[in-house]
């Protein structure tokens, strides 16, 4: 079956490409009775857009939602809702002079040969634009989980090989990286703008966690909880690993220290994440990606043509230097998904 359709209960269908007419997304099994608006939507996809800072991509887009259906008198209906965003800056032509070629890191061979035919348009489906259908979506997702209580926050943890030795909530969205610690953000920022004048880019590590979440979600054996939040993330294109907890450092830890003792008021630590059998425990749900280099450089790379002669290319245009910053709340979304998806599996289950 197509991949562009994701979740169970609480299902979306993202459409568009990124030099096309418009991006956007169908949600289907809102709760009805929800008070929505654009500007609930909005507020999420201004922290997606591009734009923003030296770090993201100069490409001018409002990214200014549009609610088709599935509201009423400032009431979500219950019926599918259709999100549109109107590309208004979208340049295809700045393709036309390697529109022949493959670009190293990107999609445009694999969608060749998959299909016959590919977007060389920025990558068509491929590109991150796709992700604004994703975030609002999970606008909505969002605000269900608050009205239970359940709040979702994610962050630049490392990138650029620099890394955050605190936690603090404060200063994430107030720095450029959205980074958790302040003083590693001012560091990371003084490597990304000499890696701009390299004409080269980074990636790093994204952390998200999620607070009052109940215990007992997850569709064992197939559809555990971790396994769904592991589709939303790696369907993600610059995504390349995820960890729950404790994660790959689990396997230099002995048992007695990974596993998760109890006492009368609850889990001791935490190394599972949250999740143990697939299924939620009550405790903080804490995971990270792993978040490729971003793929459009400047750098001259080599490469092949159509005809499969070696060639060399160079991405010129307007691209991130690090794409952590707006993958935070692209991550935020798909985890609200998952999360809004399984209570109301859970809910029918218990019916």
């Amino acid at each position: 079956m197509p991949g562009s359709s994701f979740g169970h209960l609480f299902r979306i269908t993202t459409f568009g490409e990124s030099h096309g007419g418009a991006v956007g997304v169908v949600i289907d099994g809102v709760t009805p009775g929800l008070e929505l608006s654009e500007e609930d939507i909005q507020k999420e996809l201004d922290r997606r857009k591009p734009g923003q800072n030296f770090i993201t991509t100069p490409r001018q887009e409002a990214d200014k939602v549009h609610i088709m259906s599935g509201i009423f008198e400032g009431k979500t209906t219950g019926t599918p809702m259709l999100l549109i965003l109107y590309n208004e800056d979208a340049r295809p032509s700045a393709y036309d002079d390697i529109k022949d070629k493959f670009r190293p890191g990107h999609a445009d061979y694999t969608y060749l040969k998959k299909y016959g035919i590919r977007d060389y348009r920025g990558s068509g489906r491929a590109s991150g634009r796709e992700t604004a259908g994703r975030v609002a979506a999970g606008a909505v997702a969002k605000k269900l989980l608050a009205r239970r209580g359940v709040s979702v926050i994610a962050y630049t943890k490392r990138a650029a090989g620099i890394e955050c030795t605190r936690f603090d909530e404060s200063v994430i969205e107030q720095n450029p990286l959205r980074a958790c610690d302040a003083e590693a953000a001012l560091a990371m920022e003084t490597r990304l703008k000499a890696l701009q004048d390299e004409q080269d880019s980074a990636g790093g590590i994204v952390e998200c966690r999620v607070r009052g979440l109940p215990a007992g979600l997850g569709e064992p054996v197939f559809d555990k909880l971790d396994a769904e939040l592991a589709h939303a993330m790696l369907s993600l294109g610059a995504v390349k690993g995820i960890e729950f907890g404790a994660g790959f450092a689990a396997v230099d830890m002995k048992g007695s220290e990974h596993n998760d003792w109890m006492d009368k008021n609850g889990f001791i630590t935490n190394h599972a994440g949250g999740i143990i059998g697939g299924i939620s425990t009550g405790a903080e749900l804490v995971f990270r990606i792993a978040v490729k280099p971003v793929s459009s450089i400047a750098k001259p790379q080599k490469t092949i043509n159509l005809n499969g002669e070696e060639t060399e290319i160079r991405t010129e245009g307007r691209h991130d230097t690090c794409i952590l910053p707006r993958i935070v709340p692209v991550v935020e979304a798909m985890t609200a998904l998952v999360l809004e998806d399984h209570l109301k599996l859970q809910a029918a289950l218990m019916v």
